[in-house]
């Protein structure tokens, strides 16, 4: 079924394809909020040069401003704003004829932050057009701030976000949970295939979501018929949308923008229509033009309830990728939330229920339009469980060449000009090498890398990186950089093991891999059930996957399809949705693990490359291919017979051989991975023996103290019992001042 068949067939079958969950003014209760501004405030914002202990961040901002009966100071720094540059921005003649045109883009005056001393809040402002415009959130309070025209004195206003609750009748959306397990179910049986990600590390990794906006002629001639105007509207919204979406670490890019300055080009009447019209449009007109992972238009027009529509889990998936949102009014922030809202439902979120919680009283995904900055922890689960079935497109960023990506001091990240990076003030106050202007402190070599240790470069010889099995090599610092040499490994092909070669720093072969599944008793099959089970071409035996369709396996490579193994005594407890399988074939017992279409975990029951399949044959990509001949620079022979060659083709001396032939004496090793220690495979702690020495010395003398206190304790009381034993002894001895004169008397007497 082709996409435009598939719209068609949405017309005839509403639930099929139904739109995505809408954002409504009401939701849970029987009231229809909605947002008003308060009466505005008049503030200047005074900079602050000194925050945080007075530390100067490069690329940082504080100002501090008045309004809600208190002070609040602001730090904010300069996004790292991903926008594609050129910014295709498309328009209209009066022939109705499309031109296109790239405008300038700043790239430099975009902030993200965050208030002092309140950690539920949010700062996202641009001064792009002078002045600050953008919003505020403190807690569950949300402002918007712009610029006062003309103002001598850096004016602005600031407006209160209310919630009005007192509206009514209630409404609700029309859309029942029901409904869209529904709508998703019939997807997937509508032929919408489930792309598989092959990207084992997407939990790890930023992802980024290339948005298309369309915006409607009611809303470019609400803005004065003025481009600039509505590119400067949409890159603030854009900016706003992506500090909402920073904790789930999505970059939303503006990769392009198109203004229907002549008239609508579809009917922007009822907005259930208006969505399934506008997937129509895009795709013919748009999908081609502009690649995109969703596309949303936007529309100046009241459709009563209804804030937007979007299609549940459409990223990814052409023509579905898209939304409408009513852009109404003029505010930043009401609009953010709303498109914030409708993406969330082409990455794969519902709305919020009962059970769903955030940090603050409402959630992003509530039904009602309300004040917050946080997804529920049912969007986060729903996010990523859509996005590892269908977010394929997500992974990787668009071309580096046409993406403008902000360098700052402060992220982390040891940039070209950095020598350092410590990240926020409060972090850099915990490191002892790393200035917050990313340079380093006074006496600091260095502050990061293996081969740094408090601020200084080890010395030469230090293990860096151990050599974790036989097809691995070890490195050591060289004395004068802090970072460890690159990683080095013995050269592909050399034998290892019983029947195995070094192949990528490992050596694997059927019988250990079916040990790492099945534990220590079992042993790679027969061939009898690799041949049975790899020639089927199904989730239990085949040698890949093409589009959608398994590959069965030619009898030459059935060796390097699905690992079959036998003598299993244990059943592994795998993750979800993995299936443990055992097939009779000749009298023996095969077991394996399946893998189908839709899984992105990582597939364990494939056959390794590198394992022999052969006489110097090896499995690649599920084939089994002879292997390449090893170097003609290095072999055994040019190393003397006294080291080994390395992937880099040079030798790897033994210890008591030096590099680069291993001919001389020396202490081992090779040019690439740095001069080894005393000890060939110690060398870091040979290294680290004098500082290790001295810590035990340190410790020894302290416990030594520690015993001396109690002895000293128990002589002194000793020795005060003994003073007090000698006193009591001489005090009958002791004669007053009346019996000395007595006595005198007596004497004279006599």
């Amino acid at each position: 079924m082709t996409v435009a068949e598939a719209l068609v067939h949405f017309r005839v079958t509403p639930l099929l394809l139904w739109p995505g969950v809408c954002l409504f003014i009401s939701g849970h209760s029987q009231a229809r909020p909605s947002q008003h501004f308060s009466s505005p405030e008049l503030v200047i914002p005074l900079k602050v040069t000194g925050w945080g202990r007075n530390a100067k961040v490069p690329g940082w901002l504080s100002y501090s401003l008045r309004f809600g009966g208190q002070r609040h100071i602001a730090h904010m720094k300069v996004k790292k704003f991903l926008v594609s540059r050129p910014l295709p921005v498309f328009t209209y003649t009066d022939q109705r004829s499309l031109q296109q045109d790239q405008p300038f883009v700043p790239d430099d005056c975009y902030y993200h932050g965050y208030v002092e001393d309140v950690p539920k809040s949010l700062v996202a402002l641009s001064t792009c057009s002078g002045g600050f415009r953008g919003i505020l959130q403190i807690n569950d309070l949300a402002y918007e701030i712009e610029p006062v025209r003309f103002s001598a004195t850096f004016e602005h206003r600031v407006y209160r976000i209310d919630i009005d609750d007192t509206q009514f009748p209630w409404m609700r959306c029309g859309l029942t949970e029901e409904e869209i397990a529904r709508q998703l179910e019939l997807q997937e049986l509508h032929n919408f295939t489930l792309m598989q990600s092959s990207y084992t590390g997407w939990w790890t990794h930023l992802l980024f979501l290339e948005l298309v906006v369309v915006v409607d002629n009611l809303r470019f001639v609400h803005s004065g018929s003025n481009v600039s105007v509505i590119q400067n509207e949409i890159a603030n919204v854009v900016n706003v949308i992506n500090s909402l979406y920073h904790p789930l670490d999505v970059h939303v890019i503006l990769t392009g923008l198109e203004i229907w300055t002549e008239g609508n080009l579809i009917a922007t009447d009822n907005m259930d229509k208006m969505l399934e019209d506008f997937a129509l449009w895009k795709f013919f007109n748009l999908d081609n033009r502009l690649p995109h992972d969703a596309a949303h238009l936007l529309v100046k027009k009241s459709f009563g309830r209804q804030l937007g529509l979007a299609y549940v889990a459409g990223v990814c998936q052409y023509p579905l990728n898209c939304g409408v949102d009513a852009f109404e009014d003029d505010s930043l922030y009401d609009f953010a939330v709303i498109v914030t809202h409708e993406l969330g439902h082409n990455l794969g979120m519902l709305h919020d229920n009962q059970s769903c919680v955030c940090e603050l009283q409402f959630c992003i995904m509530y039904p009602a339009k309300m004040v917050t900055n946080k997804f529920s922890n049912c969007s986060y689960a729903e996010f990523w469980n859509n996005v590892i079935r269908n977010g394929v497109c997500l992974y990787s960023p668009p071309n580096p060449a046409n993406i403008v990506r902000i360098k700052s001091c402060g992220n982390l990240v040891v940039e070209e000009g950095e020598e350092c990076d410590c990240g926020t003030i409060g972090q850099c106050a915990r490191d002892r090498c790393c200035l917050p202007d990313c340079t380093l402190k006074p006496g600091a070599a260095c502050a990061f890398g293996s081969c740094c240790k408090k601020c200084k470069v080890r010395s030469a010889g230090t293990l860096c990186r151990k050599q974790i099995n036989q097809c691995d090599l070890p490195e050591w610092c060289n004395g004068t950089s802090h970072q460890c040499p690159e990683d080095v490994y013995v050269q592909d092909g050399l034998p290892c093991s019983d029947s195995a070669y070094c192949y990528k720093k490992n050596c694997v072969n059927h019988d250990e891999q079916c040990r790492e599944i099945f534990g220590k008793d079992a042993r790679s099959a027969s061939p009898s059930c690799y041949e049975e089970i790899n020639t089927q071409g199904n989730r239990f035996g085949h040698c890949g996957i093409s589009d959608i369709e398994y590959i069965k396996c030619a009898v030459s490579d059935i060796l390097c399809g699905r690992l079959q193994c036998e003598n299993v005594r244990v059943i592994p407890n795998l993750i979800e949705h993995s299936t443990v399988y055992q097939f009779y074939v000749n009298d023996t017992t095969c077991w394996g693990t399946d893998y189908h279409i839709g899984m992105s975990i990582p597939d364990i029951g494939q056959v390794k490359d590198g394992t022999m399949c052969g006489q110097k044959k090896i499995c690649i990509d599920s084939r089994c291919v002879s292997m390449v001949p090893l170097s003609q620079t290095c072999h055994p022979e040019t190393c003397h017979m006294k080291g080994i060659c390395n992937n880099k083709q040079q030798c790897h001396c033994n210890p008591g051989w030096a590099p680069p032939h291993c001919k001389d004496e020396g202490k081992g090793g090779s040019d690439s991975s740095g001069p080894p220690g005393n000890s060939h495979d110690g060398g870091g702690a040979e290294a680290d023996k004098p500082e290790q020495a001295e810590g035990a010395e340190q410790t020894k003398t302290e416990k030594t103290h520690l015993w001396l206190i109690p002895v000293i304790c128990l002589f002194a009381c000793f020795f005060l019992v003994l003073c007090k034993k000698s006193i009591r002894k001489k005090e009958p001895e002791m004669m007053t001042e009346e019996e000395m004169e007595e006595e005198e008397v007596e004497e004279e007497g006599d």
